[in-house]
């Protein structure tokens, strides 16, 4: 599919690129149209497959991109690998049609920063895409209970038992609420703190876990058993 380079004028700087991509030509044009009327997004490109959604990202650098886990050709899950390391600021968000375990965990190891299903409606995805571009991770109430229950039946730690020591009482609250797919707003809300209190708690998380993302954090405490089902709003 032909794509054509916006002109990156003072007002699209300030906009979220948004690249999509999913094998279903109605979804993908319906969908790219309506996101695109939100404030603050655009639509830079769209693909109908994973090797083309990974040659966008390269040629494009979007801040988000919205991938589909099953595609033909080269998977969503393949796809995630190869555009986080063709554009690595890139920020990706799963929009799904299934919550299956076997998906959710996969993606969010390949470097995913949100796992949503289909069935959501485009304020939400909206709001994930500002969420994830802020960096936070973001996981639909199912999709959470598909992480953690695919981690608790694979068993094992990643970390010694010991290293939630490293981590304060508050800041495993912050971890645990993040995990349970709540925005910065609402953590703060939550626990009657500032928003950039969670920010500065977010940031001593990552560098005490020694990972580079939320995503990678929460994955870390799911492993490790600190957030369990019973986390979860």
């Amino acid at each position: 599919m032909p794509v054509t380079k916006p002109k990156f004028t003072r007002e699209t700087r300030q906009k979220i690129k948004i690249l999509l991509a999913d094998d279903h030509r109605a979804f993908r044009e319906g969908l790219s149209r309506i996101l695109g009327e939100e404030e603050g997004l655009e639509i830079v490109a769209v693909a109908g497959d994973g090797e083309e959604a990974v040659r966008l990202a390269s040629e494009l650098q979007p801040d988000v991109a919205i991938l589909d886990v099953a595609m033909p050709g080269l998977s969503g899950i393949e796809a995630i690998k190869h555009v986080k390391a063709k554009s690595p600021e890139t920020a990706i968000i799963v929009l799904s049609a299934y919550d299956y375990e076997s998906y959710v965990l996969p993606s969010m190891e390949a470097g995913a920063s949100a796992y949503l299903l289909k069935t959501v409606g485009v304020s939400e995805i909206a709001r994930a895409v500002r969420a994830v571009h802020d960096g936070q991770t973001v996981l639909g109430p199912t999709a959470s209970r598909r992480l953690l229950s695919r981690i608790a039946g694979a068993g094992g730690r990643v970390l010694p038992d010991g290293a939630s020591q490293h981590l304060h009482q508050r800041e495993m609250e912050v971890l645990r609420l993040g995990a349970a797919g709540l925005s910065n707003r609402e953590i703060a809300v939550k626990l009657v703190i500032g928003e950039r209190t969670v920010q500065t708690h977010f940031r001593n998380i990552l560098r005490k876990l020694g990972v580079s993302s939320r995503t990678e954090a929460v994955l870390r405490g799911l492993r490790a058993g600190w957030i369990t089902l019973d986390d979860l709003p």
